[in-house]
């Protein structure tokens, strides 16, 4: 009786591992390298938030994700991106107290993935592949 129990747990184990394999290879993700060139200061309280959206009309709702970054350049990478094709931004706080899922505050910089700005560029990853791409901005566009 109880080499069954073990013998029900150890298939179980090995089919839940084996599920979790197939997941993984599944998932696809977005890396975003961020190059902020304004004249802000970038540290732990005032950091860029890195949004991910999966319309390329921001008003329609809060990101499906946002990540941070405490330095001018670096990158985020967003790992479990559940719909295609997806959206990035970024902005700058310069306020050091903005919660990032709501509207950013004014004098916030702002930045996105495009080609013709300000049409967002859509951005479309494989299961099981990571889309890198890039966001470069200053103080050019902001928050009224």
């Amino acid at each position: 009786m109880r080499w069954r129990l073990w013998t029900t747990v150890g298939l179980f184990l090995l089919i839940t591992s084996g599920a979790g394999a197939q997941t993984s290879a599944e998932r696809r993700a977005i890396q975003v390298e961020i190059n902020y060139t304004g004249a802000g200061t970038v540290d732990a309280r005032h950091k860029i938030y890195v949004a991910l959206w999966e319309s390329s009309d921001s008003s329609g709702g809060p990101p499906a994700a946002v990540l941070s970054l405490d330095s001018k350049k670096g990158a985020v990478t967003f790992s479990m991106v559940q719909k295609v094709p997806a959206f990035v931004s970024a902005a700058y706080d310069p306020t050091g107290a903005w919660d990032p899922q709501s509207p950013p505050p004014s004098g916030s910089s702002l930045g996105m993935h495009s080609k013709n700005p300000p049409n967002p560029e859509p951005i479309d990853v494989a299961p099981g592949q990571t889309a890198k791409v890039s966001i470069t901005f200053d103080d050019s566009v902001k928050v009224p």
